[in-house]
């Protein structure tokens, strides 16, 4: 077993249909593997090693609760470190009030106290850029706190991966994973990129490559109607699809609530790009870079995207995502931040670079229902993960590529001049002590920006499932010409009388021309916001043909349409809580959210307030023996317990509304997102 205590940073470095909804049902673990190596008891099953599964567990240790946690690979954060992108994408004033969950604030305080400053890359993308594995040690470390201060217990599983779960009636009753280590003679983990292995990793059997480490996960036995629970943390909503709860998969249908949509139909094969992102290196002197066997049939898709800047191409890139600038800085600045000089890190995680963007159905990542049943990967022992291996291996050719691109090639795809300036002064950094702790320099895992998202439980105003919708945090102008002659007058009318807030029943009653009725401008107010959420409706959206970085290929028509600015937003626990499993909690980006809503709830800061909320609501769940689902069953009826369980969250400094959230409150110009 792998206790907490011996996770170090050495330890780290050895090694339906179009619109995508699914309903199916799940079986139990019929094709169970011939051995169980280890059987592990606990309260809380976190799937998933990212920011909000750490979330989970931190807030379940304090509590006291003992915590299973795996993640597909060796380090704890997802998108903060094995994705790369340790670079916080945060709101203005959420960041100037410092209004977050007290483990992100304390996430954000132990940089600057490793680090002696907040912004240690002197990025200008956000205040707060540094190097993967310092997250990874602050993550390992707050964890170990909060285990000594609740008298929690975490059983931390890396390189475990969850092939099959057990689904008994409306509850999972247990799980079992597989934990992979190199083979006797074979290179460390990390040497190969992850397409080289994902399936391997899923198999029971031992391979050439790898040897398997079978565990099944267990409740410890409380007394109550869950004697555990478990919570979907992953990347992609692998436990989401196993279980075989409802969920969307990429476009949702145009309507009242997600206006934006650029279709009536959906499309579950159009989902945001996902990024393998480096790190490269200022150098004094020009190194040699060697030109990629498969150059020529990514070049045509790379671009800068803008007009020259007063400034070359690769520094305005480069500074964009500077992780590290050690040293005594040069006064002259670009871009509010310091200029380059050799030595200083930067991450790249570049739209029209490394951005890989498939969205037809021969080249989605993420595979649907219908491709999850041909390939059979949802027959008992089938799993495989869930997802398109050479889009994977496509993905990190591609990034490949656009560091040559970025230093030594000459074309634009975007730019009409098509030519840049070139500069060898770089280094790809590969290697275990570089900042992706890889042998071939690309993240452990890519960026994932939007994967299987839930379908909550029928509700008041929500008879077909709960979800979090574009209209519930939008900004945008919907007197706009565009929704006033796109959209069929019904639902025209709907749109407008849906944001008439304190106006509505004016609105309905009064029966006012649709472009007449005034817009509330605030988001929607939950009454079962259990954390909060703010960021830009932040688009990098699917290529409309095949693959991607087909020469002339553009991005899918529409979908930028509901691209910016957002208002504060709320977590509901309704959107926590999926149709049929009532042991299952899913945080991170696969709550219910329409993909509008997605595009803005992803980042940092809401991926942790979505464990704490689990967590939280979990510990509740079982001091009172009671099912997460009933908290909220009667809205908008009076929910004592839910009131408690707010208090709860709150009372350890985890704000669940923004300051003076109230239907009277409309001004929240200063709550811009930049």
């Amino acid at each position: 077993m792998h206790v907490f205590a011996v996770i170090t940073r050495k330890y780290g470095q050895r090694f339906l249909s179009a619109i995508g909804l699914s309903l199916i049902m799940a079986s139990p673990l019929a094709a169970a593997p011939s051995r169980i190596d280890q059987t592990e008891r606990c309260d809380v099953l976190v799937v998933g090693g990212g920011l909000a599964g750490v979330a989970t567990a931190y807030e379940s240790l304090l509590a006291g609760r003992t915590v299973c946690l795996t993640e597909m690979t060796d380090w704890l954060g997802g998108q903060l470190t094995s994705q790369g992108t340790t670079a916080l994408d945060e709101a203005r004033m959420q960041r100037q009030l410092q209004f977050y969950a007290a483990g992100y604030k304390e996430l954000r305080q132990r940089v600057l106290d490793h680090y002696g400053r907040q912004n240690p890359g002197d990025c200008w993308v956000s205040a707060v850029c540094f190097l993967h594995a310092d997250a990874n040690d602050i993550l390992v470390d707050m964890l170990e706190q909060a285990a000594r201060d609740g008298d929690g217990q975490l059983k931390w599983f890396p390189s475990t991966v969850v092939k099959e779960v057990d689904v008994q009636g409306a509850m999972i009753g247990g799980a079992i994973a597989i934990q992979h280590r190199p083979a006797p003679g074979t290179p460390p983990l990390n040497t190969e990129p992850l397409s080289a292995f994902l399936e391997d990793a899923y198999r029971y059997e031992d391979s050439e490559r790898l040897s398997k480490q079978i565990i099944r996960f267990q409740p410890s036995g409380h007394e109550g109607p869950a004697d555990w629970y478990v919570v979907e943390a992953t990347e992609t909503g692998e436990v989401i699809a196993l279980s075989g709860v409802p969920y969307r998969l990429g476009l949702d249908p145009k309507s009242y609530l997600n206006p934006s949509s650029p279709t009536f139909t959906g499309d579950a094969y159009c989902t945001q790009g996902f990024t393998y992102t480096f790190a490269m290196e200022r150098t004094e002197s020009p190194q040699p870079a060697e030109r990629p066997s498969y150059y020529d049939i990514y070049a045509p898709y790379f671009s800068f995207e803008r007009e020259r800047e007063n400034t070359n191409y690769i520094d305005f890139v480069f500074t964009y995502r500077r992780l590290l600038a050690p040293g005594k800085r040069p006064e002259k600045r670009i871009f509010g931040v310091s200029d380059i000089k050799p030595g200083d890190i930067s991450m790249q995680n570049w739209t029209w670079g490394n951005d890989y963007r498939p969205g037809t159905s021969v080249d989605n990542l993420i595979y649907s229902h219908d491709q999850l049943e041909a390939t059979g990967q949802l027959e008992p022992g089938g799993w495989l993960g869930g997802l398109r291996v050479d889009t994977l291996r496509r993905g990190e050719e591609n990034a490949f590529s656009y560091y040559y691109w970025l230093i030594a090639g000459l074309t634009d795809s975007q730019l009409v001049y098509g030519i840049k300036d070139v500069d060898l002064r770089h280094r790809f950094l590969t290697g275990f002590d570089a900042p992706m702790n890889t042998a071939h320099g690309l993240s452990k895992h890519p960026y994932i920006r939007e994967g299987r998202r839930i379908v909550g439980r029928p509700a008041y105003g929500h008879p077909e499932g709960f979800m979090i919708n574009e209209i519930d945090i939008s900004r945008v102008d919907y007197n706009d010409e565009y929704y006033q002659t796109q959209l069929p007058d019904s639902m025209y009318l709907s749109l407008r009388r849906a944001l008439a807030g304190l106006e509505t029943t004016a609105a309905i009653d009064a029966d006012k021309n649709a472009a007449d009725i005034p817009r509330r401008t605030r988001s929607t107010i939950f009454p079962d916001s259990v954390g909060i959420a703010q960021y830009a409706i932040d688009f990098h959206p699917c290529m409309e043909q095949s693959p991607p970085e087909l020469p002339g290929n553009t991005e899918r028509a529409g979908v930028r349409r509901a691209h910016g600015q957002s208002y504060p937003g709320l977590i509901p626990l309704r959107a926590m809580i999926p149709q049929n499993i009532d042991n299952l909690l899913v945080a991170s980006k696969s709550i219910a959210t329409s993909t509008i809503a997605a595009a803005a709830y992803r980042v940092h800061s809401f991926e942790w307030s979505t464990g704490i909320a689990a967590g939280a609501t979990i510990d509740y769940a079982l001091d009172n023996q009671l099912l997460p689902y009933t908290l909220v069953d009667d809205l908008p009826r009076p929910e004592p317990g839910l009131s408690e369980l707010q208090q709860r969250i709150q009372s350890r400094g985890n704000p669940t509304a923004f300051p003076d959230t109230s239907i009277f409150n409309l001004d929240w110009e200063d709550w811009r997102v930049w």
